[in-house]
Protein backbone atom coordinates (compact mmCIF):
# COMPACT_ATOMS: atom_id res chain seq x y z
CA UNK A 1 0.00 0.00 0.00
CA UNK A 2 2.68 2.57 0.96
CA UNK A 3 5.51 3.45 -0.79
CA UNK A 4 8.96 1.66 -0.02
CA UNK A 5 10.41 4.41 2.01
CA UNK A 6 7.90 6.40 3.02
CA UNK A 7 7.85 7.71 6.75
CA UNK A 8 4.22 8.04 6.15
CA UNK A 9 0.96 5.98 5.44
CA UNK A 10 0.24 6.58 1.72
CA UNK A 11 -2.27 5.14 -0.77
CA UNK A 12 -3.02 7.20 -3.74
CA UNK A 13 -5.48 6.57 -6.43
CA UNK A 14 -5.12 7.96 -9.36
CA UNK A 15 -7.42 11.24 -10.84
CA UNK A 16 -7.84 9.99 -14.18
CA UNK A 17 -9.61 6.50 -12.99
CA UNK A 18 -12.12 8.91 -11.19
CA UNK A 19 -15.36 9.59 -13.11
CA UNK A 20 -19.27 10.95 -12.63
CA UNK A 21 -19.91 7.62 -10.93
CA UNK A 22 -18.61 7.45 -7.58
CA UNK A 23 -16.80 4.00 -6.86
CA UNK A 24 -15.28 2.64 -3.17
CA UNK A 25 -11.82 2.34 -2.04
CA UNK A 26 -11.46 -0.13 0.60
CA UNK A 27 -7.80 0.40 2.53
CA UNK A 28 -6.51 -2.35 5.28
CA UNK A 29 -3.23 -1.57 6.55
CA UNK A 30 -0.85 -4.47 6.81
CA UNK A 31 1.92 -4.88 9.52
CA UNK A 32 4.56 -2.62 8.00
CA UNK A 33 1.85 0.15 7.22
CA UNK A 34 0.63 -0.10 11.28
CA UNK A 35 4.34 0.39 12.32
CA UNK A 36 4.71 3.47 10.15
CA UNK A 37 1.65 4.46 11.79
CA UNK A 38 2.34 4.39 14.83
CA UNK A 39 5.81 6.48 14.45
CA UNK A 40 4.11 8.92 12.76
CA UNK A 41 1.34 9.53 15.18
CA UNK A 42 3.63 9.02 18.03
CA UNK A 43 1.85 6.14 20.13
CA UNK A 44 3.15 2.62 20.90
CA UNK A 45 1.12 1.00 18.75
CA UNK A 46 -1.15 1.30 16.11
CA UNK A 47 -3.16 -2.33 16.13
CA UNK A 48 -5.83 -2.31 13.13
CA UNK A 49 -6.27 1.05 10.70
CA UNK A 50 -8.83 0.80 8.06
CA UNK A 51 -11.04 2.93 5.38
CA UNK A 52 -13.54 2.88 3.18
CA UNK A 53 -13.52 6.30 1.00
CA UNK A 54 -16.41 6.94 -2.27
CA UNK A 55 -14.54 8.83 -4.61
CA UNK A 56 -16.63 11.03 -7.43
CA UNK A 57 -16.49 14.01 -9.43
CA UNK A 58 -16.64 17.16 -7.96
CA UNK A 59 -17.51 20.15 -9.97
CA UNK A 60 -15.90 19.56 -13.31
CA UNK A 61 -11.79 18.83 -12.03
CA UNK A 62 -12.26 18.00 -8.53
CA UNK A 63 -12.40 15.17 -6.55
CA UNK A 64 -14.72 14.51 -3.53
CA UNK A 65 -13.63 11.85 -1.22
CA UNK A 66 -16.42 10.99 1.67
CA UNK A 67 -16.27 8.03 4.24
CA UNK A 68 -14.98 6.38 7.65
CA UNK A 69 -11.90 5.87 8.77
CA UNK A 70 -11.50 3.15 11.98
CA UNK A 71 -7.92 2.58 14.03
CA UNK A 72 -7.49 0.75 16.82
CA UNK A 73 -4.72 2.37 19.11
CA UNK A 74 -3.03 1.42 22.09
CA UNK A 75 -1.16 4.69 24.11
CA UNK A 76 0.64 5.13 27.65
CA UNK A 77 -2.01 6.58 30.35
CA UNK A 78 -0.55 9.78 31.04
CA UNK A 79 -0.48 8.91 34.89
CA UNK A 80 -0.06 5.55 35.78
CA UNK A 81 2.20 4.94 31.63
CA UNK A 82 0.02 1.67 31.92
CA UNK A 83 -1.53 0.82 28.28
CA UNK A 84 -5.06 2.13 27.13
CA UNK A 85 -6.51 1.14 24.25
CA UNK A 86 -8.75 3.27 22.26
CA UNK A 87 -11.29 3.01 19.15
CA UNK A 88 -11.05 5.71 16.77
CA UNK A 89 -14.53 5.53 14.25
CA UNK A 90 -13.79 8.97 12.61
CA UNK A 91 -15.97 10.43 9.01
CA UNK A 92 -14.17 12.45 6.64
CA UNK A 93 -14.93 14.24 3.65
CA UNK A 94 -12.43 16.25 1.49
CA UNK A 95 -12.46 17.75 -2.12
CA UNK A 96 -9.70 17.98 -4.00
CA UNK A 97 -8.88 20.56 -7.15
CA UNK A 98 -5.73 20.37 -9.40
CA UNK A 99 -3.28 23.35 -8.75
CA UNK A 100 -4.38 24.98 -12.07
CA UNK A 101 -8.03 24.88 -11.49
CA UNK A 102 -9.52 28.64 -11.44
CA UNK A 103 -11.74 27.03 -9.08
CA UNK A 104 -8.88 26.63 -6.77
CA UNK A 105 -8.28 30.41 -6.24
CA UNK A 106 -9.14 31.65 -2.52
CA UNK A 107 -11.93 34.17 -1.98
CA UNK A 108 -10.20 36.96 -1.14
CA UNK A 109 -11.92 40.47 0.05
CA UNK A 110 -10.56 44.29 -0.91
CA UNK A 111 -7.68 44.40 1.36
CA UNK A 112 -6.29 41.28 -0.35
CA UNK A 113 -7.17 38.86 2.69
CA UNK A 114 -8.51 35.14 2.75
CA UNK A 115 -12.55 34.66 3.75
CA UNK A 116 -13.11 31.72 5.62
CA UNK A 117 -16.89 30.93 6.66
CA UNK A 118 -15.74 29.31 9.93
CA UNK A 119 -19.99 27.40 9.39
CA UNK A 120 -18.91 26.72 5.92
CA UNK A 121 -17.29 23.83 4.26
CA UNK A 122 -13.42 23.26 4.30
CA UNK A 123 -11.20 24.62 1.55
CA UNK A 124 -10.33 22.57 -0.93
CA UNK A 125 -7.11 20.37 -1.27
CA UNK A 126 -4.80 20.95 -4.11
CA UNK A 127 -3.22 17.87 -6.05
CA UNK A 128 -0.39 17.98 -8.29
CA UNK A 129 0.15 15.57 -11.13
CA UNK A 130 -3.00 12.97 -11.60
CA UNK A 131 -3.14 11.49 -8.19
CA UNK A 132 -4.22 12.13 -5.07
CA UNK A 133 -3.07 10.38 -1.49
CA UNK A 134 -6.16 9.36 -0.18
CA UNK A 135 -4.73 7.13 2.62
CA UNK A 136 -2.75 10.01 3.91
CA UNK A 137 -5.93 11.82 4.48
CA UNK A 138 -7.31 9.04 6.60
CA UNK A 139 -5.05 8.81 8.48
CA UNK A 140 -4.65 12.73 9.02
CA UNK A 141 -8.52 12.46 9.96
CA UNK A 142 -7.58 9.63 12.12
CA UNK A 143 -4.58 11.68 14.07
CA UNK A 144 -6.94 14.32 14.72
CA UNK A 145 -9.07 12.00 17.07
CA UNK A 146 -5.87 10.46 19.20
CA UNK A 147 -7.13 11.78 22.57
CA UNK A 148 -3.63 13.85 23.69
CA UNK A 149 -4.25 12.50 27.25
CA UNK A 150 -5.35 9.04 27.82
CA UNK A 151 -6.47 7.67 31.62
CA UNK A 152 -6.52 4.48 32.24
CA UNK A 153 -10.34 3.49 32.52
CA UNK A 154 -11.79 3.89 36.45
CA UNK A 155 -8.56 6.00 37.43
CA UNK A 156 -9.14 8.50 40.09
CA UNK A 157 -6.84 10.79 41.48
CA UNK A 158 -7.13 10.03 45.19
CA UNK A 159 -4.02 12.19 45.51
CA UNK A 160 -4.68 15.03 44.02
CA UNK A 161 -6.17 18.44 46.73
CA UNK A 162 -9.49 19.93 45.62
CA UNK A 163 -9.43 23.83 45.70
CA UNK A 164 -12.21 25.81 47.48
CA UNK A 165 -13.48 28.76 46.25
CA UNK A 166 -14.66 29.67 49.70
CA UNK A 167 -11.83 28.81 51.93
CA UNK A 168 -8.90 30.08 49.06
CA UNK A 169 -9.93 34.10 49.52
CA UNK A 170 -6.63 35.27 48.44
CA UNK A 171 -6.02 38.15 51.29
CA UNK A 172 -6.71 41.83 49.56
CA UNK A 173 -3.89 43.70 48.11
CA UNK A 174 -5.11 46.54 51.07
CA UNK A 175 -4.82 44.33 54.13
CA UNK A 176 -1.00 43.81 53.32
CA UNK A 177 -0.83 47.27 52.47
CA UNK A 178 -2.04 47.83 56.07
CA UNK A 179 0.63 45.35 57.26
CA UNK A 180 3.59 47.34 55.97
CA UNK A 181 1.65 49.97 56.99
CA UNK A 182 1.93 49.07 61.15
CA UNK A 183 5.89 46.95 60.44
CA UNK A 184 6.60 50.63 59.84
CA UNK A 185 5.27 52.73 62.96
CA UNK A 186 6.31 49.68 65.53
CA UNK A 187 10.15 50.54 63.52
Amino acid sequence: MSEPGKDEFSYEVKVSHVSANPFTVRISADAADLKRLSRQWGVPEVQSFEAELVLGRWKRDGVRVKGHVSSAIVQECVVTLDPVKQQIEEDLEAVFLPENSRLAQRMVDGNGEMFLDPDGPDLPELFNGDSIDVGAVAAEFAALSIDAYPRKEGLEYTDRIESDPISDKKPSPFAVLQGLKRDESSG
